[in-house]
Order: C-alpha cells, then sequence, then structure tokens
C-alpha cells in the first residue's frame, strides 16, 4: 500500500510541476518587457540544490520505483521530470538527447538517464543516476531468480508457463509497434523481412550482427533523408578528446576481453565478455537483447531456455530498465558466479557499454547529427533490428511456449490485455501467472 502511495504522491507531483510551469512563464510573459534586452525564454534554476550525486540519486530513484511501461514510456517520465518539472534543460535539448540514445546501441532510457546525470553534476552523477533507476528492477529479479533457483520443485509448471505466454505476448507487442513506427514504407519492409530470414537461417550472434551491418549498407544507397534544422544545439559537457578516449576505451575491451577469455579461461571474464558484447550491440532498446542474450547464455547452457523466458516475463511486472534482466541472468546461472555475485557481474558487464558510448558520443553529437549518410545507414539498421525481434519471436520465444491451443490462447489473451485493453504490464504478468496455476489445477 505505502508503494502505490508513493506512486499516487508522484504523479500529484508531475501535475503540480506543470502547474509551476505555467506560472513561471505567467511571470516570464509579464516581466519581459521590463527587460528587453533578456530573452523572454530565459528560465532560472528553480533546484539549484539538486546538483548533488546525491540528490541526483533520489531524484532517480524515484523515478526506478515508479517508471512502468518500457523506454517510450520511461522518456515520457523524463520529460516531466527535467524539462517541465525542474528545467533542467529545453524541449528541444532534451529532443536532441534522445535522438542520441535512440542512435546509440543500447538501452535508450538508461542512456538518456546517464547523460542527465552526467550534465548535472559530471561522471559521479552519471553514476548516481544510473544506480538510482537500475537498482530497484535489478534488485527485484535477482530476488525472483534466486527463488527460482531455492524453490523450482515448489514452484508450479502452470504459473511457469504462464510468465513463458506473457513474453511471447511482449515481444509480439514489440515486434507490432517497432514495425510501424520503423518500417513505414516497401523498402524498409523488405529490409526487416530480408533480416528476419538472414537470422533464421544463420542462428546465431553472427547471423544477427550481419543482418545489421548488411542493412546499414544498404540503408546508404536507399534513403536519401532531409537535412535537420541546426538551431538549439545539444550542450556538450565533455571535450572530444575526452570522448575520444572513451571511445578507444570501448574498442579495446571490445577486442580485448575475448582475448583475455582465451589467455585465462574463467567463468567470470566469460560472462563479462559475453554481457559487454550485447550491451555494446543492441540496437532498438530492450526487447531486441532478447535474442542476443539468449544464444549467449541458453546455448551453452549457462541457463536453461524455460528459466530464460520465465525470466523475461517477469521482467515485463517491474518498473526500469529492461536491460536489468541480465541481473536475473546472472543470478540463475548453472555455474559461479551465481546469486548476489553473478546478478552483479553481468549487470555491470551489460551496462558499462552504456557509459562508454555516451560520455564518447556527447562530444561528436552535433556533427553526427547532421550527417546524412549516417541518417541513411540507420534508416537500414533500424529496419533490420525489427527483422531481428521477429526473427526471435518465433525462435526460440514461440516455438519453446506454443505448444497447445491454450498456450496460444493464453498469449492471445495477454497480447490483447497488453494492446488494447491497456492493462499496465505488471498486471498481466501476476494474471496470465496466476491463470496458468489454475489451469494447470484443473486440466
Amino acid at each position: 500500500m505505502a508503494y502505490w502511495t508513493l506512486v499516487q504522491r508522484y504523479k500529484l507531483e508531475l501535475c503540480q510541476g506543470l502547474i509551476r510551469e505555467m506560472v513561471l512563464a505567467l511571470r516570464l510573459a509579464q516581466t519581459s518587457h521590463l527587460h528587453p534586452e533578456r530573452p523572454a525564454t530565459t528560465m532560472a534554476d528553480p533546484l539549484a540544490t539538486d546538483r548533488s550525486p546525491w540528490a541526483v540519486f533520489l531524484i532517480f530513484l524515484r523515478l526506478g520505483l515508479t517508471s512502468f511501461g518500457g523506454p517510450i514510456a520511461h522518456l515520457g517520465y523524463f520529460r516531466h521530470e527535467f524539462v517541465v518539472r525542474r528545467l533542467w534543460l529545453s524541449e528541444r535539448s532534451y529532443a536532441d538527447l534522445v535522438a542520441l540514445c535512440q542512435f546509440l546501441p543500447g538501452p535508450a532510457s538508461s542512456q538518456a538517464g546517464i547523460a542527465l546525470g552526467l550534465s548535472r553534476c559530471g561522471y559521479a552523477g552519471a553514476v548516481a543516476a544510473w544506480m538510482g533507476f537500475t537498482l530497484p528492477s535489478a534488485i527485484a529479479l535477482m530476488l525472483f531468480a534466486m527463488g527460482l533457483s531455492s524453490f523450482h520443485d515448489g514452484v508450479s509448471a502452470g504459473a511457469l508457463q504462464g510468465l513463458k505466454c506473457v513474453a511471447v505476448a511482449v515481444v509480439a507487442q514489440a515486434v507490432w509497434g517497432m514495425a510501424r513506427s520503423l518500417c513505414p514504407d516497401v523498402p524498409r519492409i523488405t529490409l526487416m523481412a530480408g533480416a528476419t530470414c538472414l537470422v533464421l537461417l544463420v542462428p546465431s550472434a553472427w547471423g544477427q550482427l550481419g543482418a545489421i551491418a548488411l542493412a546499414g549498407i544498404l540503408g546508404l544507397w536507399l534513403f536519401k533523408p532531409q537535412p535537420m534544422p541546426t538551431d538549439d544545439s545539444l550542450p556538450i559537457t565533455i571535450r572530444r578528446r575526452t570522448g575520444l578516449l572513451w571511445l578507444m576505451l570501448l574498442v579495446a575491451l571490445l577486442i580485448g576481453l575475448p582475448v583475455l577469455v582465451e589467455l585465462f579461461p574463467s567463468q567470470t571474464l566469460a560472462m563479462v565478455d559475453r554481457f559487454f558484447r550485447v550491451g555494446s550491440m543492441v540496437f532498438g532498446g530492450g526487447h531486441v537483447v532478447l535474442p542476443l542474450l539468449q544464444t549467449q547464455v541458453v546455448d551453452p547452457g549457462w541457463v536453461s531456455n524455460d528459466v530464460f523466458l520465465a525470466g523475461y516475463g517477469a521482467a515485463q511486472a517491474v518498473p526500469g530498465p529492461l536491460f536489468t534482466f541480465a541481473a536475473f541472468l546472472g543470478a540463475s546461472m548453472t555455474q559461479p558466479p551465481t546469486g548476489w555475485l553473478g546478478g552483479l557481474v553481468c549487470l555491470l558487464a551489460i551496462f558499462a557499454p552504456s557509459f562508454l558510448l555516451v560520455m564518447g558520443a556527447l562530444p561528436f553529437w552535433e556533427q553526427l547529427r547532421h550527417n546524412l549518410r549516417m541518417q541513411a545507414a540507420m534508416f537500414g539498421i533500424n529496419a533490420a533490428v525489427v527483422g531481428v525481434l521477429l526473427a526471435a519471436l518465433y525462435q526460440p520465444v514461440w516455438t519453446s511456449t506454443i505448444h497447445t491451443p491454450l498456450d496460444f490462447g493464453m498469449v492471445l489473451v495477454a497480447l490483447i490485455a497488453l494492446m488494447f485493453w491497456k492493462l499496465p504490464p505488471w498486471l498481466v504478468v501476476a494474471g496470465s501467472s496466476v491463470t496458468g496455476w489454475l489451469l494447470s489445477l484443473v486440466l
């Protein structure tokens, strides 16, 4: 009850923030004639006290506890909190920041949070923002993983099947939504279909990355994007030389970690290598991480496919970024490190590229975002991302879950509940799990 009181209080504060913005705008309009040399849009920072890392952590912790609905919803929460309520940056600067995070591989909402914390109080602010937004869901999923491992025999097979059916519905919803926005024309629909076929024919991480790379090359030839407006540049707080060093560190880790695994065989190093690589190469947000992680942890036998899909379904019921699914996988490993330590290792490994990419790309973003060839390549890459996710919807999500007409019916009801009834994901997850358990008792 206290938790939902916190949620309602947060919604009330969002409304108060909107009212405060309207009052501030009226005051600026009334006083702008007294200072004609000062633009009417100039705004003082009304909350200058939130520039400490601790204050940033508390702000993002509240968001991490209440931000349900996936990355698009998270970016909406961020806009209300930091553009409308706290006035940290302008609407256009926030839109530019979101565009950068959509452009980079990795979790867009988490990267936006890292960038906001970085701009507020430097590197400590970036870490504080990430911890506040990420820890609630990561801790919840690690607890679920350890409970599943300790009481696996006591967990109903029907309840687990209900969680797996939710995973099918969630991925189907993601494919539909992404296809509508990222594949609006015949060339991009064709690239999506080609990427799907290639990934199914080459069922490995190389097939997925090859499909994305090939689509990017074809995008350079197929698409002619229009120039973007150049006003209201995104403020950059990192020098280009420093940004280049962060990008060089990212490349060094991508090359060096596999070498270290070969020279010093270790389960911990192998986990860091695989999760770091996934975090560096996932375009399109949290749901696209599913096929890459499946090949990285299920194929070598680190996590069973049933546990993988059950955890993916449970991840829909918690707030915060979907990439915290890595914490569940680390805590579910069949060989050490597992539990809390395994969850922490995988969590840090999959999010580390996000820090390096944001800090490395920010100094170059103003130039990159106006590069028409880069935009054309991204049109093709985004279409291929939808194709990769569509392939994952079929294999392994669909083939390992839908065995009977009853399974299909549960998926259909969950999908309708998410897409048309607009029920919150946590309620759909809980309802499907309970339904699966009840059906296992009567059938």
